[in-house]
C-alpha cells in the first residue's frame, strides 16, 4: 500500500502539470477524468469563469492560452458592458503575470483587442486608453528583451492604425519615450527608445514631433555614453527631416547631421550616407549645393570602405535631389501629358510644312542667283559652320545639302537700283546655328512683274539664262579689261583674306594629313583627314588655284550680269573678308589643337582629354559630385569600393539625367554606353527596366540617336535583359517616330524564342504587351505581324499564356472590325475557324470556344456579326467527341450568350440554333454537360465552383 500511495502521488502530480485540479479513488483502482468530462465542465462555466479558472492555473501554457484566447471571449460577452469591463480588467491583471512569454503573448493580441474596442466604442468607452494603452507603455521599459519587441511592434501598429487617441500620445507615450531616454537609462533601452520616437514621428505629425521630439532627437544625436544611440538617430535622420520640414532641418537638424557625418564610429557615418538623400529633399537648393554637396564629398572620400561604399550607392539619388522643372524640361501636368503624343504628331505634320516652303523658297532663290559649287567648296562651308563663325555666311538647305550662298561677296538685286530695306532683311533673317531663307529673293519676285509659270518653269529653276547679246567689239574689249581687272585683284583678295596664318602652321596641317592617311579605313581618321583638309584649303594652300577658281567664277558671274542688264551686281568686301578670315583662323587652330593634344592615333578621338573634361561641365549639380558619379564606372572602383557600383550607377542613372536636363545628356552619354556594354548582366538588365523612363527624359531626339541603339542590343542579350525591354516595350515604342517604330515589327517574332522554353512568364508578358502595341499601329501591320503572335500564344503549352492570348486575340478582332477595311476582321475570324475550330486537338477547339467567349463579353464584336462569321462553327463543337469542349460550350451558351439582348430581346435566325443546341446538350451523356446546359451556372456557389473547376481541366 505504501508503494500505491507513492505511485498515487506520482500520477497527481502528473496531472496537476495537465491542468488536472482533482481525481477521485475510492479503490486501489486510479480514476483519471477524460478529455469529454473536461469539456463538459468547461460548458458549464461562463466565459469569465472559464477566463478566472485558467488565468489563475500555475500552468504556464494555460495562461498562455488565457492571453490568446482573449478576443474570442471579449466577442462572447460584447453585449453585456459589465463583462467586456471586467474581462479588460483580468487583461490588467494578467499583464502583471511573472512569466515573460505570457506578457509577450499578451502584447501581440494587444492590436486585436484595441481594434475590438475600436469598432464598438459605445458599449465600451474609453476602454483602450484606460486598460490597454498604460500595458502597453509600461512594457516598453520591460526587463525581458521579448516583452520589450512586442510592445514596440504593438505600439506602431497602434498608431498607423490610428486607434490611439491624439491626446494619449501628447499625455501618455511620448513622456515615457522621454523618461526612457534620459541619461540614466540603460543602454538597450535608450537605443530602442529612440528608435521608437524617429519611426512614430512620421505617424504623430509635425506639430508633435516638434514640441515633444525635436529637442530631445538633437539631445540623443550628441551622446557620446554609446555609439548605438547616434548610429539609430543618423539612420533615422532623414525621417525627422521629412516631418519638421526645412526650416527646423536647417536651424537645429543640419548641425547635428554634420556632427554625425564625421563621428569616430564608422558605422554611424555609414548611416548618413545610407540617408543623405532624404535630408537634402529637406533643404533648399542653395544649402543642398554650398553645404551638403561638400559634406559628401568628404564621405566619399571617407577611410572606411563600407562609408564609401554606402556614399556611392547614395549618390545618384542624392543628384537626383538637384532636379529642377525649368532646368530638366521636365513638367508634371496631367492635362499635357494626355496628348502628349497628339501635339508631338501635330509638330511633325507642322515642322514637314515649314520644311516644303523652304524648299520652295529655296528654289525661288536658286532660280534667281544660281551659283554653284563642288564638293569641296560645300565641305569648307560645312566646316566653317561647325566652329560658329560671326560672320553673316547664310546657308540655304537646298535638295537636304547646304548649299554656300556668297552674300558676303556678291549681292544681287532684281531692280536696277539697289534697295537698302533688302539688305537689312537679309541681315535680319540670319540666325546663327540654323539654316535660314533668304526672304530678300521673295520681296524682290512679288515686285516683279514675271508671271508664275516663267518664275517656276524648267529652265530658270535649274539654271541662269544665257544672255542674248550681239557680239561687239567694245563689248569685248570691256571683257578684256574685266579680266584683267579680275587677275590683278585674285592675289590680292588671297592676301587680305589670310594674313594672320603662318606657314608653320599649314606644313603642320600637311604633315597630320600624312600621318592620317594610313588609317583612312577607319570613318572617325577619315573624318578627320576631311576636317584637316578643309582647313588647309581654307588656308589657301591645297591648292592655291581652288580658292582662285571660286573667285574666277564669281568674276564671269559678275561679267554675265552686268552684260545682261537686268542684274545690278556689287562687290562688297569691306567687312566679309575679315570675317571669314576669323573664321578661318578658327579653323586652323582648331586642327593645330587637335595636332598637339592627341598624336596617338590608337585612340581614334578627335577631342582632347581637356575638351572632353570641358564638354561634361554644367551648371545644375555641383561638378565634383557628376565627376565622381561618372567615375563610378571605372573598374578600379570595383575592386576599391564595391563590385556592385556599377549596377548602383545604372539603378540612378534616370534620377540623375533628370536632374541635369536633356541639354547636359552629352555629360552622360559616354557613361551610359559603358554601362550598356557591362559585363555583368545585372547592370544591363537595370539599364533595360529603366530606358522607357530615360526616354521621356530626353525627348525624341536624343532617344532616336542615342537610345535606339542601345535598345537594340537588349533585344538581343540574355532573357535576363530581355525581359526588362520586354516588360515596357509599349512604353518606349511609343515615344519614337511612327515609321522608325514600324522597324521593331519585324523583330517581335524573335521574342517567342526564349534561352529556357519553360519560361512561360516571357511569353505571358508578350502576350500583355501585344494588347498594348494594338494602339501603337495600324490595321495592316495588325494582321500582318502582330496576328500571327497571338494566334501561336493562343496555343501555348501554359494555361496562364493561353488566357491571356485569348484577351489578345478578342482585343485584335475589336481594334480589326473598328479599321476602314474589313477585310482584315474576316479573315482573322476566317482563321479562328481553320486554325482552332477545325483544329484536330480538342485543347485546339476548346481554345476557340474560350475566344469566343472572350468576344462576347468584352463587346468586340456585334452581335450580328458574331452571329454570321463565328456562331455557326461555334454550335457545330455540340457534337464534339471530347467531353470538356462540351462542358465550356454548355457554360458559354448558358452563361454569356444568352444573356445579350440580340437573344433575349430581338427575334432571329439564330435564335432557334442556339435553342436547340441547349436542348441537345442538357440530353448529352455526360453530366457535366447536362448540368452546365441545364442550370444558370452563377445561381449557386456550388455552380460557381464546378465551373471554374471545368474551365481549368486543360
Amino acid at each position: 500500500m505504501a508503494d500505491l500511495s507513492l505511485l498515487q502521488e506520482d500520477l497527481q502530480e502528473e496531472i496537476d502539470g495537465f491542468g488536472v485540479d482533482d481525481y477521485s479513488s475510492e479503490s486501489d483502482v486510479i480514476i483519471i477524468p477524460s478529455a469529454v468530462d473536461f469539456v463538459s465542465q468547461d460548458e458549464m462555466l461562463t466565459p469569465l469563469g472559464r477566463l478566472d479558472k485558467y488565468a489563475a492555473s500555475e500552468n504556464i501554457f494555460n495562461r498562455q492560452m488565457v492571453a490568446r484566447s482573449l478576443l474570442d471571449t471579449l466577442k462572447e460577452v460584447s453585449e453585456d458592458e459589465r463583462d467586456c469591463i471586467a474581462v479588460l480588467e483580468r487583461v490588467s491583471r494578467l499583464a502583471d503575470d511573472s512569466e515573460p512569454t505570457v506578457r509577450a503573448e499578451l502584447m501581440e493580441q494587444v492590436p486585436h483587442i484595441a481594434l475590438f474596442c475600436q469598432e464598438n466604442r459605445p458599449s465600451i468607452p474609453y476602454a483602450f486608453s484606460k486598460y490597454l494603452l498604460p500595458i502597453v507603455v509600461r512594457y516598453l521599459a520591460d526587463q525581458n528583451n521579448q516583452v520589450r519587441k512586442t510592445s514596440q511592434a504593438a505600439l506602431l501598429v497602434l498608431l498607423e492604425q490610428e486607434l490611439i487617441e491624439r491626446y494619449d500620445v501628447e499625455t501618455k507615450v511620448c513622456p515615457v519615450l522621454v523618461e526612457l531616454t534620459a541619461p540614466d537609462s540603460h543602454d538597450d533601452v535608450k537605443t530602442e527608445a529612440v528608435a521608437i520616437m524617429c519611426k512614430m514621428a512620421t505617424m504623430v505629425g509635425k506639430d508633435i514631433t516638434e514640441r515633444l521630439i525635436l529637442s530631445r532627437f538633437c539631445e540623443m544625436c550628441c551622446d557620446c555614453r554609446t555609439f548605438h544611440v547616434r548610429k539609430v538617430c543618423a539612420a533615422n535622420f532623414g525621417d525627422i527631416c521629412s516631418v519638421v520640414g526645412q526650416q527646423a532641418t536647417e536651424e537645429m537638424l543640419l548641425p547635428r547631421f554634420f556632427q554625425l557625418c564625421s563621428d569616430n564610429v564608422w558605422g554611424v557615418r555609414k548611416a548618413c550616407a545610407e540617408c543623405f538623400m532624404a535630408v537634402s529633399c529637406a533643404t533648399s537648393q542653395e544649402v543642398r549645393r554650398t553645404k551638403l554637396s561638400t559634406l559628401f564629398i568628404n564621405l566619399i572620400s571617407d577611410p572606411s570602405r563600407w562609408v564609401r561604399q554606402a556614399a556611392f550607392q547614395s549618390l545618384g539619388p542624392f543628384i537626383s535631389t538637384f532636379a529642377n522643372p525649368s532646368s530638366s524640361g521636365q513638367f508634371f501636368k496631367e492635362e499635357e501629358c494626355k496628348n502628349a503624343e497628339d501635339q508631338n504628331i501635330a509638330e511633325e505634320h507642322s515642322n514637314e510644312k515649314n520644311m516644303d516652303s523652304e524648299d520652295v523658297l529655296t528654289h525661288d532663290v536658286q532660280s534667281q542667283t544660281e551659283l554653284s559649287f563642288d564638293d569641296d567648296d560645300r565641305d569648307f562651308v560645312k566646316t566653317l559652320e561647325t566652329t560658329k563663325e560671326e560672320s553673316n555666311t547664310e546657308l540655304v538647305h537646298y535638295q537636304n545639302e547646304p548649299v554656300f550662298q556668297p552674300e558676303m561677296m556678291l549681292h544681287c538685286t532684281l531692280s536696277q537700283d539697289p534697295s537698302s530695306e533688302t539688305a537689312e532683311a537679309n541681315e535680319q533673317s540670319f540666325d546663327h546655328g540654323s539654316i535660314t531663307v533668304l526672304p530678300a529673293p521673295t520681296l524682290s519676285f512679288q515686285e516683279n512683274t514675271l508671271s508664275e509659270q516663267e518664275l517656276y518653269n524648267s529652265f530658270h529653276f535649274w539654271r541662269t539664262p544665257l544672255p542674248e547679246i550681239d557680239i561687239d567689239l567694245e563689248l569685248q574689249e570691256t571683257a578684256e579689261i574685266l579680266d584683267s581687272e579680275t587677275q590683278e585683284g585674285k592675289q590680292e583678295v588671297v592676301a587680305q583674306a589670310y594674313p594672320n596664318i603662318t606657314m608653320a602652321k599649314r606644313k603642320e596641317l600637311e604633315e597630320m594629313i600624312e600621318n592620317l592617311e594610313p588609317h583612312m579605313d577607319d570613318p572617325d581618321v577619315k573624318a578627320q583627314v576631311e576636317v584637316l583638309s578643309a582647313a588647309l584649303r581654307a588656308s589657301g594652300l591645297d591648292p592655291l588655284e581652288e580658292a582662285t577658281a571660286g573667285i574666277g567664277k564669281l568674276a564671269d558671274c559678275q561679267n554675265e550680269l552686268r552684260i545682261k542688264d537686268q542684274l545690278n551686281c556689287k562687290l562688297i568686301q569691306d567687312d566679309t573678308v575679315p570675317s571669314l578670315n576669323n573664321a578661318v583662323e578658327n579653323i586652323v587652330e582648331s586642327a593645330l589643337r587637335y595636332i598637339h593634344s592627341d598624336s596617338d592615333l590608337s585612340t581614334n578621338n578627335s577631342f582632347s582629354p581637356e575638351e572632353e573634361k570641358k564638354s561634361k561641365i554644367q551648371d545644375i549639380v555641383p561638378q565634383a559630385l557628376l565627376d565622381q558619379y561618372l567615375s563610378m564606372t571605372d573598374p578600379s572602383r570595383a575592386q576599391t569600393v564595391d563590385t556592385e557600383i556599377a549596377k548602383h550607377c545604372a539603378y540612378s542613372l534616370p534620377g540623375v539625367a533628370l536632374a541635369l536636363g536633356r541639354q547636359n545628356w552629352h555629360c552622360l552619354k559616354d557613361t551610359y554606353e559603358t554601362l550598356a556594354s557591362d559585363m555583368q548582366w545585372k547592370v544591363r538588365r537595370t539599364l533595360a527596366f529603366s530606358i522607357h523612363e530615360l526616354a521621356v527624359i530626353l525627348g525624341d531626339q536624343l532617344t532616336a540617336g542615342d537610345l535606339v541603339p542601345v535598345f537594340n542590343g537588349f533585344l538581343k542579350d540574355l532573357d535576363e535583359v530581355r525581359i526588362g525591354v520586354l516588360k515596357h516595350l509599349h512604353d518606349f515604342l511609343k515615344l519614337l517616330h511612327p515609321d522608325k517604330r514600324r522597324e521593331y515589327l519585324y523583330q517581335l517574332q524573335e521574342f517567342l524564342v526564349t534561352d529556357n522554353s519553360r519560361n512561360w512568364r516571357f511569353r505571358a508578358e508578350l502576350a500583355e504587351q501585344l494588347i498594348l502595341l494594338l494602339d501603337l499601329y495600324s490595321a495592316r501591320d495588325i494582321y500582318d505581324y502582330l496576328r500571327p503572335i497571338a494566334l501561336s500564344l493562343c496555343s501555348d503549352k501554359v494555361s496562364s499564356v493561353r488566357w491571356i492570348s485569348y484577351k489578345l486575340v478578342s482585343d485584335m478582332v475589336k481594334k480589326l472590325y473598328n479599321a476602314p477595311t474589313p477585310t482584315f476582321v474576316v479573315d482573322l475570324m476566317n482563321e479562328l475557324v481553320e486554325s482552332f475550330c477545325r483544329c484536330p486537338k480538342w485543347s485546339g477547339r476548346q481554345a476557340f470556344v474560350f475566344i469566343c467567349q472572350t468576344v462576347i463579353e468584352d463587346d468586340c464584336l456585334p452581335m450580328d456579326q458574331f452571329a454570321e462569321h463565328l456562331l455557326p462553327h461555334l454550335l457545330h463543337l455540340a457534337s464534339d467527341r471530347v467531353p470538356n469542349v462540351r462542358v465550356l460550350l454548355a457554360k458559354t451558351l448558358r452563361q454569356t450568350l444568352l444573356e445579350k439582348e440580340y437573344f433575349l430581346i430581338c427575334v432571329n435566325s439564330y435564335q432557334e440554333a442556339v435553342e436547340q443546341t441547349i436542348m441537345a446538350l442538357q440530353m448529352d451523356n455526360d453530366s457535366d454537360v447536362k448540368y452546365f446546359a441545364s442550370v444558370h451556372p452563377a445561381s449557386t456557389k456550388i455552380a460557381d465552383d464546378a465551373m471554374s473547376t471545368a474551365s481549368s481541366t486543360y
